[in-house]
């Protein structure tokens, strides 16, 4: 009979990383190998940092690691990356970074939590890819690594053989898409329902608010344009009469706001709509006909393709989960 091989997988530290970005993925596996038969866990895991020993979280735990060296990456099956305050340092550490030069080919797949990303692009593992990280350094992850297609909105992304995730407890999402994909549904809902946890987060794709991504532009001007656009969603917000407000041909206006915003007017536009939407299927009993319509929708069908497009739920699923009442 052949031997039972579980999966190995490596959690990489560095000091000042944030304790939940690998705490919240460890829990998950570990929570996978709770109902196992004695021996036949599907996983096994190892702690590592590059010289091995404490490492001081940015919390100030501590956590104990075993050194790079002493982990053999010919037999990883998932490596795994956190982020944190001392990210920047770990990605200049040019031995952390060859190490993961050198592991990553042979790993079945790679996977970076929040900032934790700026190590795998280091590494020269998302030349070309699509990746996400916090959404607080989007844009730094796009000015130090232009070669990366940076993604605003999801929780994780999934490029090959590697994944990348947003903020802190994006990390739980993305475990939970790894043990979907190796030991199925029903045991990825079981260990879900242990976390308390969505499997998939209904309507949770965008990490932060739409609004808020807009005027993180800095730029009063787009960020008057946005307060307008919330107040009026009822209106004619098509280009044209965006740019006419703003004092800008259509076509100067398009580009200039995408460029400041990193979507286009149009995007934007339906972003706020589902968002206010979003909002009052959370806190009112109105009809979904009449949120479609104060909302700027056309009808409840243009709501509910734009739900169904942007957040991948259907309105009615939506309320019945996070109505309020």
């Amino acid at each position: 009979m052949a031997r039972y091989a579980p999966r190995r997988v490596v959690f990489v530290l560095f000091d000042d990383c944030l304790l939940l970005d690998f705490a919240g993925p460890l829990q998950a596996f570990e929570l996978a190998c709770e109902t196992s038969k004695a021996g036949q866990a599907p996983y096994v895991w190892q702690i590592c940092s590059l010289n091995g020993g404490p490492v001081k979280t940015s919390s100030g735990l501590e956590v104990m690691t075993t050194a790079l060296a002493d982990c053999d990456h010919k037999y990883i099956d998932t490596l795994m990356v956190g982020g944190g305050p001392g990210v920047h340092r770990a990605a200049a550490e040019a031995a952390l970074v060859d190490w993961f030069r050198l592991a990553a080919p042979k790993a079945r797949r790679v996977c970076s939590v929040c900032t934790g990303t700026f190590v795998l692009a280091a590494a020269g593992l998302l030349g070309g890819r699509r990746a996400v990280t916090h959404w607080g350094s989007c844009d730094l992850l796009r000015a130090k690594h232009p070669d990366v297609s940076v993604q605003v909105d999801p929780v994780f992304v999934h490029d090959g053989g590697i994944w990348t995730s947003a903020g802190v407890t994006a990390g739980i999402d993305l475990t939970l898409a790894l043990l979907e994909d190796d030991l199925g549904h029903r045991e990825a809902m079981r260990i879900a329902r242990r976390l308390v946890v969505f499997l998939k987060r209904p309507g949770g794709q965008a990490q932060f608010s739409v609004p808020l991504s807009i005027q993180a532009s800095e730029d009063r001007a787009f960020e008057t344009i946005s307060s307008w656009m919330q107040e009026n969603l009822g209106r004619d917000l098509r280009v044209e009469s965006l740019a006419e407000r703003a004092g800008m041909s259509p076509r100067t206006f398009a580009r200039v706001f995408r460029q400041k915003t990193g979507r286009t007017p149009a995007k934007a536009v339906e972003e706020l709509r589902v968002e206010a939407a979003r909002r009052a299927l959370e806190e009112s009993a109105s009809p979904i006909k009449e949120i479609a319509a104060r909302a700027g929708f056309q009808s409840e069908e243009h709501l509910r393709r734009a739900f169904r497009r942007r957040l991948n739920v259907l309105p009615h699923d939506y309320r019945a989960r996070f109505h309020q009442g």
